[in-house]
């Protein structure tokens, strides 16, 4: 099993910034391919990014390229989200996941664990 586990997400005014952080525990992170993906009220979940075991292939939703970047350290178990240049339709629950497959998908159904996920809202 593995726990993932946001932090960082905020009240943020528009064109400002946050770093959201996943933190996983359990089986061994650095195996993974891992993402982010985001859910405003009375919308469906969406996929954000997502980057491959080595961090070598990454990809973006056509919303976020330009303004996020993904990364993680697999030495830290933790997986990052630099949210730059923040409009207030990129207010959601921010939900990092994980599939026991090294390389991405951008389809949530992909992905075999998640986190609770963390708010983050963007004031105009």
């Amino acid at each position: 099993q593995v726990q993932l586990k946001e932090s960082g997400g905020g009240l943020v005014q528009a064109g400002g910034s946050l770093r959201l952080s996943c933190t996983a525990s359990g089986r061994t992170f650095s195996s993974f391919a891992t993402g982010w993906f985001r859910q405003a009220p009375g919308k469906e979940r969406e996929f954000v990014a997502a980057i491959s075991w080595s961090g070598i292939t990454i990809n973006y939703a056509d919303s976020v390229r330009g303004r996020f970047t993904i990364s993680r350290d697999n030495a830290k178990n933790t997986l990052y989200l630099q949210m730059n240049s923040l409009k207030p339709e990129d207010t959601a629950v921010y939900v990092c996941a994980g599939r026991t497959i090294r390389t991405i998908s951008t389809v949530a159904a992909a992905y075999d664990y998640w986190g609770q996920g963390t708010q983050v809202t963007v004031s105009s």
